[in-house]
């Protein structure tokens, strides 16, 4: 018997760049090439959806506290300002760490709007993602969430042009986290008893995992944390990385990085560029405990940032320990 040839699909019609809708890397391309979807038509849109930015916060009011509410505290809510103040129907914007089953923004049903800081996005620039976020929030339908989205391929000369949250947020309003102990915030009072059981449960499971955190007062973007195991204390600090270091490497080495007895710095983290140094702190203390040390700390890393001369030997290593104990959250 002859041999059957297999049938070759009829050619595609080629659609024009500005017609090709957003696919599965691995599935082929719509505009008809034959082609994966990233070896074609997804490749500008895949550099213009992943190049990072280092510091999406920065330039916004309480960039440290971004960072702490994106990454280390687990229940918090911030007043939002926008600066073309809100829009008709539209009560109140607030920034939240965490919403029901990971809901990226809600519009509840008297037209406030919750939006989700604690999400994936599509991009590598988490600001211009919130912002899109938070448009399209002021325009759902009160009582609904708004989903999470994949968004429509741009070159990265489009991609630039959406709003990021610098533009559409007052950088002269106050940035003032609430630290909740748990996620109740979620529910106003005239809607208890109402819920879901998807979001009671989401509620239920969000409570149980919280762990218990506290913001201090007395100096900028520090967080007191509870554990099983022992306290911590959490500083997202404003410093260039190098110059933090090689402060915290000339105290650690004075023995004076600690923030009393029983308390030890033991790494940091580095997160949307910025840098938090991390101190063990005893499991009686508490958050109040640690605002006068941490006040005194203060102005002895001032005064180590301040020292120009080259570090010594002793300082070197001190250096060399605490930057192999730093992990990258971003």
């Amino acid at each position: 018997m002859a041999k059957k040839r297999p049938q070759k699909p009829g050619k595609k019609a080629q659609l024009a760049d500005g017609e090709i809708p957003v696919v599965g890397a691995r599935e082929p391309c719509p505009c008809g090439s034959g082609r994966r979807y990233k070896a074609c038509h997804g490749r500008a849109a895949s550099h213009a959806v992943t190049e990072l930015v280092q510091r999406p916060f920065e330039g916004l009011a309480g960039e440290g506290d971004w960072v702490a509410l994106r990454e280390l505290v687990p229940a918090a809510t911030v007043e939002l300002t926008l600066k073309e103040g809100l829009p008709e129907g539209v009560p109140s914007v607030t920034l939240a760490t965490v919403l029901p089953l990971a809901w990226p923004a809600l519009r509840r049903e008297d037209g406030s709007v919750l939006l989700g800081l604690q999400n994936d996005t599509p991009s590598g620039d988490l600001s211009r993602d919130l912002a899109d976020t938070l448009l399209r929030a002021l325009e759902a339908k009160p009582g609904t969430p708004v989903e999470a989205r994949r968004l429509p391929a741009q070159s990265p000369a489009s991609a630039a042009e959406r709003p990021r949250l610098q533009e559409l947020l007052d950088p002269e309003a106050p940035f003032e986290p609430r630290v909740h102990s748990g996620f109740e915030f979620w529910v106003p009072e005239a809607e208890a008893g109402q819920t879901s059981p998807e979001v009671t449960a989401s509620l239920e499971r969000a409570n149980e995992a919280a762990i218990p955190t506290a913001r201090l007062t007395g100096v900028e973007w520090a967080y007191w944390c509870r554990t099983p195991e022992k306290n911590h204390l959490r500083w997202v600090m404003p410093h260039s990385e190098e110059r933090l270091l090689d402060a915290l490497a000339r105290l650690h080495a004075a023995g004076a990085s600690s923030l009393g007895e029983g308390t030890r710095l033991v790494g940091s983290f580095r997160a949307h560029g910025l840098t938090v140094p991390v101190w063990d702190l005893p499991t009686t203390m508490e958050a109040e405990d640690v605002e006068k040390p941490a006040a005194a700390f203060a102005e002895r890393l001032a005064a180590a940032l301040a020292e120009e001369t080259p570090l010594t030997a002793e300082e070197r290593r001190a250096r060399g320990g605490l930057t192999n104990r730093q992990v990258t959250l971003n």
